[in-house]
């Protein structure tokens, strides 16, 4: 059986930040992992591009066994306390699940006390403190890189979509870490060494 990789998607969420993570995933990975969408308590949300997506789950209906808990930004991470979201994300990290988030989901971490102990990274680390005020005390653990993985959390800035990409797809470990490079490569500067994976045929990575 595959195993599931939750997308966790608020109304205007950006798209663009989902996009190659959710396709290397399949790409690269297919045989071994599937992506599932998970909205608040709706099925149906839009994108900052208007793009309409009808998810799998809700947050009452996020199955036990999942891989990773994916946050991808948008405009509306500031909009509420969501303490449903917050009670997901201390679940996901108990049981030692990857985290990633990026944009303003990776400063949401912040506001939550997820970033107070791990190295990590975010759009502003300036806005980032006037967000989150005291519940962000990790000032010493921010790193200026666009996208950063520690103890299995992943975070990112906005412009980081396909870095971001990659640090959860090395997360993930059982793919070759120079099938993952050779990827990034590919999407970072059009340069490609090997037979592009489809996710009809993708890499076998169980050999």
């Amino acid at each position: 059986m595959k195993k599931e990789i939750l997308f966790l998607l608020l109304d205007k969420w950006s798209d663009w930040e989902a996009a190659y993570l959710s396709v290397g995933i399949q790409m690269l990975a297919g045989e071994s992992y599937c992506v599932k969408t998970v909205a608040i308590d709706k099925k149906e949300v839009i994108s900052i591009g208007g793009f309409k997506t009808v998810c799998d789950y809700n947050l009452s209906t996020i199955p036990e066994e999942y891989e990773a808990l994916i946050l991808i930004g948008g405009l509306s991470w500031r909009k509420d306390s969501y303490d449903e979201i917050k009670k997901i994300i201390n679940q996901s990290l108990e049981k030692k699940k990857i985290v990633g988030a990026i944009c303003d989901a990776a400063g949401f971490l912040g506001t939550i006390g997820v970033l107070n102990n791990i190295k990590h990274t975010c759009n502003d680390l300036h806005d980032l403190k006037s967000w989150a005020g005291d519940k962000y005390l990790g000032e010493d653990k921010f790193i200026p890189k666009m996208a950063v993985s520690d103890n299995g959390v992943i975070t990112a800035n906005g412009t980081a979509s396909l870095e971001f990409a990659k640090e959860v797809l090395l997360s993930l470990k059982n793919i070759p870490n120079e099938t993952i490079e050779k990827w990034y490569q590919f999407h970072k500067l059009g340069c490609y060494t090997v037979p592009w994976p489809t996710i009809e045929n993708p890499i076998d990575i169980s050999k």
